[in-house]
């Protein structure tokens, strides 16, 4: 049968992966402020400006020092240089960075490190001028030397910052490295040439020996072997495959040599898709990540009106020379830094610690849901049970077929689909070895499918329509075998059922756990089956689901997530093309990794094992990364909060006046302390 819950799993193009271009992007470079930041550029710029820093500082008067440790006649104008040179090679990244946030009209923390190093250069140029040329008395002291450890602690941190992005990230890079460099292919002539994977187009025939890793998706046609999965979908166990079985690129082969035909080429691979899937999620911001942005803006205008009144402030109580340390002081150390990597440092962490698990997140807002998640609704058939039907029962309803007829009618209009049901139904047709061929069929959404055999129309449909269009069946009967726990599916002819298949079906192992676990953190679970009352009954009371809600169509699905969230959030399990609406509607939407393209591309989150136990998973890592991510904001905020009012000047009343030096190791301390706390970051 085909019931509404469980539509017919929709095939899917399979190819090989562009392996350059899925290395590209965040491998070496990170946007900051609309500005790329190169990876190796960094790097080499925080080198070059440590080596310049240290015979600056080596010249400098600092940390209340009287006379620099190295002094002779001109070596104030060497360290400007010194500092000229590292302000402008070592700032660059900053300035642009500093030009696309007030493009934009969104200041942040690129423009807050562009207002403190440019703050501190002016000055500190005006200083060696003041000194040198006019000989002011007294001194004006310079800030070269807190110009340049600035620069190189930012660079330090933004280098810091993206080997852990490229760390957290490498599930991209694992996922490009199963695929091998080159293929066996067999030409016209049934010579075996090797060629470059991306050389390697649809329809190609290639041949994959014993061992080797399969190098495109696509179907055996030639050979057997069993074929290990893992790597790609986490199946543990070796899926036997032969002729007309689809494999998947980055499995690999057994002991046997096969044959394949490439289905498809580039972005529609297998691995292509689960891998974009994972870009996707690193690169879209989540709500907590806008607030950064928003707190980094924020601090921006704060620092500007507190240098601004602080400056003003010991300009009336003291002196120019005073006030104006002060203010720089204030915007050197308010850099956001921390606050800048709080969120995106905890979800490249959690992301990828995600797809090594199975989790592959779509939308990663939907993590931040979990702590306020009230309902977990769920499709049965593939989510709670396995979905390997067997056929339990079938026959005529009508005079004018026999048994064998129905079966055989059914088998020929399911023929065509890899879907539970349907490959229940040609297995038993097969095993009671009653031919059957292969029609065309089309699905029904909500309902079922249909096709045409030698000029007859027939639709394979599930209880549910059967009662809603008021279809005579007999009910007594076949509400007892739907209170064994099958799943029936009834063959209608001319408005008129005329045979029924009832298939039997198994609980997960994991589906129990799952439902425990939901219970003791204060989620209630509610199924949602198209299927008969007394099979999704019968699941619901071995599970220890007390809601649940049968025979559904689509539209009903969607509309029980609606009231719901009336009531609280939502989270939506399914894999059927009849779950996506309900999966694009619910707060938080996971798709079964076996079910349907629609499913997926409805979903948030795409379990890859199709292991209920995933979803514990998913429920503990979104609780961590949540609560990782609090913490990570207060380290980044909290430091600014504690550092500008003693950068002002606050505490100058009892004798504490806070160095641009010690803001700086302190904003540093900062950024390290949210940077481990993010990678401490485990499941």
């Amino acid at each position: 049968m085909k019931m509404d819950e469980e539509d017919h799993e929709m095939n899917m193009d399979h190819s090989q992966m562009d392996m350059g271009n899925q290395k590209m992007g965040q491998s070496d470079m990170m946007m900051h402020g609309g500005h790329m930041m190169h990876m190796g550029n960094l790097k080499q710029k925080f080198w070059v400006s440590l080596i310049l820093t240290i015979p600056l500082l080596l010249m400098s008067s600092m940390m209340g020092m009287t006379h620099p440790l190295l002094e002779f006649q001109g070596s104030d104008w060497v360290v400007a240089i010194l500092g000229t040179v590292i302000f402008f090679y070592g700032g660059k990244p900053f300035f642009s960075g500093a030009k696309g946030e007030l493009t934009d009209k969104k200041p942040a923390m690129m423009t807050l490190i562009t207002m403190g190093i440019s703050v501190a250069y002016i000055y500190s140029i005006y200083s060696v001028i003041a000194n040198n040329v006019f000989n002011v008395t007294p001194s004006v002291m310079d800030f070269f030397w807190e110009l340049a450890t600035l620069v190189d602690i930012m660079l330090l941190g933004h280098w810091i910052e993206m080997n852990a992005v490229m760390n957290a990230g490498s599930a991209l890079n694992e996922l490009a490295e199963l695929l091998p460099s080159q293929a066996h292919r067999i030409d016209e002539k049934g010579q075996v040439t090797d060629v470059k994977l991306q050389d390697v187009t649809e329809g190609d025939r290639l041949l994959v020996r014993g061992g080797e890793k399969i190098p495109a998706d696509g179907k055996v046609v030639d050979g057997e072997s069993a074929v290990n999965e893992a790597m790609v979908t986490g199946e543990s166990k070796l899926v036997q495959k032969k002729v007309d079985t689809k494999v998947f690129g980055g499995s690999v082969n057994g002991d046997g040599t096969i044959q394949i035909e490439v289905t498809g080429t580039g972005e529609n691979s297998f691995l292509a898709q689960v891998t974009k899937m994972v870009e996707s999620a690193q690169n879209e911001k989540s709500g907590r990540e806008n607030l950064a942005d928003k707190v980094a803006s924020w601090l921006f205008y704060v620092a500007l009106t507190i240098a601004v009144i602080s400056f003003i402030a010991w300009w009336l109580t003291t002196d120019l020379a005073t006030a104006l340390p002060r203010a720089v002081t204030v915007l050197i150390i308010a850099c956001p830094h921390a606050l800048g990597l709080a969120i995106p440092l905890v979800v490249a962490r959690s992301t990828s610690i995600g797809a090594k698990q199975g989790l592959l997140l779509r939308d990663r807002n939907a993590m931040e849901q979990v702590t306020s998640l009230k309902y977990a609704l769920m499709d049965k058939t593939g989510t709670l049970t396995e979905g390997n039907f067997k056929v339990k029962e079938y026959g005529s309803l009508s005079a004018k077929k026999s048994d064998a007829e129905v079966l055989k009618t059914m088998a020929s209009l399911e023929a065509g689909s890899s879907h539970p049901l349907a490959v229940g139904i040609t297995k038993k047709a097969r095993a009671k070895k009653i031919g059957y061929k292969s029609v065309n069929s089309s699905q029904i959404k909500g309902v079922g499918l249909k096709g045409e055999i030698d000029g007859t129309n027939y639709l394979i449909v599930s209880p549910g329509y059967v009662e809603e269009k008021g279809l005579s069946v007999d009910n007594e009967r076949f509400d007892a075998l739907a209170s064994e726990g099958n799943s029936l599916s009834f063959l209608v002819e001319n408005n008129k059922v005329v045979g029924f298949v009832a298939q039997g079906d198994q609980i997960k192992p994991a589906a129990k756990k799952l439902i425990d676990t939901l219970l003791s953190q204060g989620i209630t679970p509610v199924m949602l089956t198209g299927d008969n009352k007394q099979a999704a009954k019968g699941v619901a009371e071995k599970l220890g689901i007390t809601e649940f809600k049968a025979q559904l169509l689509p539209a009903d699905k969607e509309k029980a997530v609606q009231s719901y969230q009336n009531d609280g959030k939502v989270m939506m399990i399914g894999d059927g093309v009849n779950d996506a609406p309900s999966l694009a509607r619910a707060d938080i939407g996971v798709a079964i990794g076996s079910g349907t393209d629609v499913a997926i591309e409805s979903a948030d989150l795409v379990l890859v094992k199709s292991d209920p136990h995933d979803i514990i998973n998913f429920l503990e890592l979104s609780r961590k990364t949540t609560s990782k991510m609090t913490q990570n904001l207060w380290w980044g905020a909290g430091y600014n909060i504690i550092a500008l009012p003693l950068a002002a000047g606050v505490l100058a009343p009892v004798g504490f006046v806070l160095s641009p030096m010690v803001g700086a190791v302190l904003m540093s301390l900062s950024t390290v302390i949210v940077a481990i706390n993010a990678l401490t970051l485990k499941i």
